[in-house]
C-alpha cells in the first residue's frame, strides 16, 4: 500500500508566471528547508503549463552518490525496474532514442495494470530525462515528468540532487490536492529506491556508470 503523506512542508514555487500558476504548481520536498539552488533548478528545467483540469509538482530527493552513476540508472528507459518497484516488467523495441515507446507492467496493489510510455527528451549532458504517457490501463490521463539529476556535495562526498516534476488530469471526482499527493507518493516511493540502489553501488564500490 502506498502511504500518501501530502508532501508535507512543501514550498509553493510557481511556474510560468502569474497567481493562478502558484496555486496549482508546489515543491514537495521531504525537508523544509528548500534552498535557492533546488528552487532554481526547477525553474530552468521543470517547465509545466497545467490546465485549469490538472496540476503539477515536483518532487526532491538528495541521493549519497555521484552523478554519472545514478544518471546510468535514470537514463534506461528500457529498464525502469532497475529502481522503480512497482515495475514487473517493461518492453521496448529498438534503441533509447526520443520518440521510443516502452510497454511497463505494474505490479498488483495501485490502481493499474499496464502502461504505453514515450521518451519526450534524453539529454546525457545536462542529464535531463522526459516521459509522456500515451496509453495504457490507468488514471493518470495526459501524464508528463521531467526528471532531472544535479551534481551536489554531501558530507564531502560527491552526491546528487534528483528532482522529479510532473502534470496531469486531475480524474472527475477528485481534487488537485488529492491527485498531486497520490502522484508524489508514487514518486518518493521511485526515489527512495532510487537512492537505496545507487549507495547500495557506491558501498560495493562500484562507482562507474553502468552499460549503456
Amino acid at each position: 500500500m502506498v502511504e500518501m503523506d501530502g508532501g508535507g512542508g512543501g514550498v509553493g514555487v510557481g511556474v510560468g508566471g502569474g497567481e493562478a500558476a502558484g496555486r496549482r504548481w508546489r515543491l514537495a520536498d521531504e525537508r523544509c528547508d528548500l534552498r535557492a539552488m533546488e528552487t532554481d533548478y526547477v525553474r530552468r528545467f521543470h517547465r509545466h503549463e497545467p490546465r485549469d483540469h490538472q496540476c503539477s509538482s515536483a518532487i526532491a530527493k538528495h541521493i549519497k552518490a555521484p552523478v554519472h552513476l545514478v544518471w546510468s540508472l535514470v537514463r534506461r528507459f528500457d529498464q525502469p525496474q532497475l529502481f522503480k518497484p512497482f515495475v514487473s516488467r517493461c518492453e521496448m523495441k529498438g534503441n533509447i532514442e526520443i520518440g521510443s515507446v516502452r510497454e511497463v507492467n505494474v505490479k498488483s496493489g495501485l490502481p493499474a495494470t499496464r502502461s504505453t510510455e514515450r521518451l519526450e527528451l534524453l539529454d546525457d549532458n545536462e542529464h535531463i530525462l522526459s516521459v509522456r504517457f500515451v496509453g495504457g490501463d490507468h488514471r493518470l490521463k495526459n501524464y508528463s515528468s521531467i526528471l532531472t539529476v544535479h551534481p551536489e556535495v554531501i558530507d564531502g562526498r560527491p552526491g546528487t540532487l534528483v528532482i522529479e516534476s510532473f502534470v496531469v488530469d486531475v480524474p472527475d471526482g477528485n481534487t488537485n490536492d488529492e491527485t498531486c499527493y497520490f502522484v508524489e507518493a508514487l514518486l518518493k516511493c521511485n526515489l527512495k529506491s532510487l537512492a537505496e540502489v545507487s549507495e547500495r553501488l557506491v558501498i560495493k564500490d562500484q562507482t562507474e556508470p553502468l552499460d549503456r
